[in-house]
This record gives structure tokens, sequence and C-alpha cells, in this order.
């Protein structure tokens, strides 16, 4: 059964300013390997109305 978010949000491992970006995106490609995926997605809120997003594309 596929999962949503298996490996917990940026509050289940805590919030450190200025890394929690870099973090979702390295866990995603690494879960695009593991399962063998082709897309991946991360948003974040970074405060201020600002909400990025972006997609990872498996070559």
């Amino acid at each position: 059964m596929d999962k949503l978010n298996v490996n917990g949000g940026a509050m289940a491992l805590g919030h450190p300013v200025g890394n929690s970006g870099c973090r979702l995106s390295i866990t995603a490609i690494h879960e695009l390997q593991r399962r063998n995926a082709r897309y991946a997605i991360v948003t974040l809120c970074t405060g201020g109305g600002q909400a990025p997003a972006t997609i990872f594309e498996r070559a």
C-alpha cells in the first residue's frame, strides 16, 4: 500500500532553521531511488506568505 509522507514531516525530526528544505529534498530523492518511482514533490511553508514547491523527476 502506498503511503503519503512515509518518513514523517519536518516536525517529526525537528525544525533546524535553514535546513528543512534541503533535508526534505534529499529524503525525496532517496525515496525516488528506493521505490523506483518517477516523480516526487516537496512543499515548504517558508513564512511571510511564501510556499515554494519542487517536483523532482528521476531520469
